[in-house]
């Protein structure tokens, strides 16, 4: 994959991640309640599992941040579309599908395998 492409694209996803991040992390706070008092006891449960499932999503996000952040990184070392375990190039369609994949599909089960 062109490198430009690949900065490009990275760059955006980052800014996507980040803006995405930033919605879940503001805009969890809106309610649509008059006040802050619970009207119902279930109100409690409703507001802690609403905010489990925002902090969950921050968590997938900010790790996917990270991830496209090592992919810059890589383009930066020159080792972008390489796996960083066995070496091989990356093809071209994995990092359309994944531009921040830091391992061929062979590796990247081992990987998950492992966890």
């Amino acid at each position: 994959m062109d490198p430009n492409i690949a900065r490009a694209r990275l760059e955006e996803l980052a800014g996507d991640l980040e803006r995405s991040a930033a919605v879940v992390e503001h805009g969890g706070g809106e309610t649509g309640e008059f006040t802050t008092l619970d009207q119902h006891p279930a109100d409690s449960g409703s507001n802690l599992a609403d905010a489990d499932r925002e902090e969950a999503s921050l968590e997938v996000l900010r790790a996917q941040l990270e991830r496209v952040r090592a992919a810059l990184g890589r383009l930066d070392a020159g080792t972008y579309g390489r796996c960083v375990e066995c070496g091989r190039e990356l093809p071209d369609e994995r990092l359309e599908v994944r531009p921040e994949a830091e391992r061929c599909v062979d590796c990247q089960q081992r990987a998950e395998a492992r966890r």
